[in-house]
């Protein structure tokens, strides 16, 4: 039967064929080659692996509080009381379609289902009011951020992090996330927040407060400012909060909840082409190696900058000119460069403060280790099967790439105003 040790030995030969493969290039431009695609797939798994394996290995033995580092930006303090909820939740909701997959025998598989059995052992840990690790859901602010990265993460593997609980540890998981109900969501993405609560709730049958499940929809339609944008507020950001948060999020509350009327469905549809347009315009920020512009705050989450892709890739829903091989190289080298740096993790394998290598000076005062576990949004194709064209279609170049490499591409253009 393939072992764990196997399955880390060929992700690891993985790695270095993916590093040292390119596609045939002019030698005068090797910089625009995207790497070998061959074992893209094991690379990722690879990389899941290292980013769950420490948080989910601790929790599920009661044993995060007292394992986990708490690194945060330079003269911050207080972030121990909320940074083990974030790094739950923000793996979770990354791994979530991952860890959905049917299960098999694979290499993969047998790994993949470690995982799975571990992460719902966390949700018990974490959600069980005796447990050592039992995680804060009301003190402060923060928690209603991290409750609703984990409503996520269960709306997206409703089989196997949530069908699989036993009733005792549903209940816990319900009572955890009723209880920040009472935090104020700000005028700005957090309405999200409480949005994708009350929608797992509603989905999971445990009711839902109307108020708080709308007022993120009606808001964010509100803020549209247009090409497939969303404002974090009423103002417009030069940041990456439309893939961290207002993307993802809200489209996947519309697709609970678009059918009810037929003002929902609407804006359902015109939600899903500005996820859509707003992939057409990530596609294009990624650079050949892997580097993208270090724009706004909370750069720190690292190639979970890059959601928005990485979930229309997910879905189908990639514009017609973005490829599928196209986007795994991008997003493949975006991951790369933003988890191989030297520095990247701890002696222990914790991620540290950073966007290429340790960078503490990027960390805000929110930021702190649990936080940067947001960077699993990048994984979401996981969840899309070996045999899909995601991973099997030959390597292609990005956007970036071809038109830099001297290819005579069309000329990008703005989505239709849809207000």
């Amino acid at each position: 039967m393939p072992s764990r040790r196997a399955f880390l030995k060929t992700s690891a030969a993985s790695l270095l064929a993916s590093a040292t493969g390119s596609v045939s290039q002019s030698a005068s431009m090797p910089f625009l080659a995207p790497p070998a695609s061959a074992n893209s797939r094991a690379l990722w798994c690879a990389l899941a692996t290292r980013l769950a394996d420490p948080v989910l290995t601790a929790l599920a033995a009661h044993r995060l509080k007292a394992t986990m580092p708490v690194e945060s930006a330079p003269g911050v303090e207080g972030r121990a009381a909320v940074t083990h909820l974030e790094a739950l939740g923000r793996l979770l909701a990354g791994l979530a379609p991952w860890l959905e997959l049917p299960a098999d025998s694979s290499v993969e598989g047998i790994e993949r289902a470690r995982l799975t059995s571990l992460a719902r052992l966390s949700l018990d840990a974490a959600t069980d009011p005796a447990s050592p690790d039992f995680l804060n859901f009301t003190q402060g602010g923060q928690p209603l951020v991290d409750a609703a990265f984990l409503a996520q993460a269960l709306l997206r593997a409703p089989k196997a992090l949530w069908g699989s609980l036993d009733a005792r540890v549903q209940a816990n998981v319900i009572a955890a996330l009723k209880s920040t109900r009472p935090i104020p969501a700000g005028e700005n993405n957090w309405k999200l927040f409480a949005t994708t609560v009350e929608v797992f709730l509603h989905r999971a049958g445990a009711g839902r407060d109307n108020a708080r499940l709308f007022e993120g929809i009606n808001k964010h339609a509100a803020w549209y400012v247009g090409d497939g944008a969303y404002g974090d507020g009423p103002a417009f950001h030069w940041d990456y909060y439309n893939a961290f948060v207002i993307q993802p999020m809200l489209v996947e509350a519309l697709d609970a909840i678009g059918n009810e009327t037929a003002e929902l469905t609407t804006f359902r549809d015109k939600a899903r082409a500005r996820l859509t347009r707003y992939a057409a315009i990530q596609e294009r920020m990624i650079a050949p190696d892997g580097s993208y512009p270090v724009l706004g705050r909370s750069i720190a989450y690292r190639c979970g900058a890059f959601q928005g892709l990485a979930l229309a890739a997910l879905r189908g829903a990639l514009p017609p000119d973005v490829s599928a091989a196209q986007t795994r190289v991008a997003l493949t080298s975006v991951i790369r460069r933003t988890l191989e740096a030297p520095g990247t993790f701890d002696e222990k394998g914790w991620l540290r403060i950073g966007l290429a290598g340790h960078q503490p000076a990027l960390g805000e005062r929110y930021i702190s280790t649990g936080s940067l576990y947001l960077c699993s949004f990048a994984f979401l194709p996981l969840g899309l099967p070996a045999t899909h064209p995601f991973w099997t279609d030959p390597a292609e170049r990005t956007t970036w790439g071809k038109i830099w490499s001297g290819e005579n591409l069309p000329a990008d253009h703005a989505l239709a105003d849809d207000h």
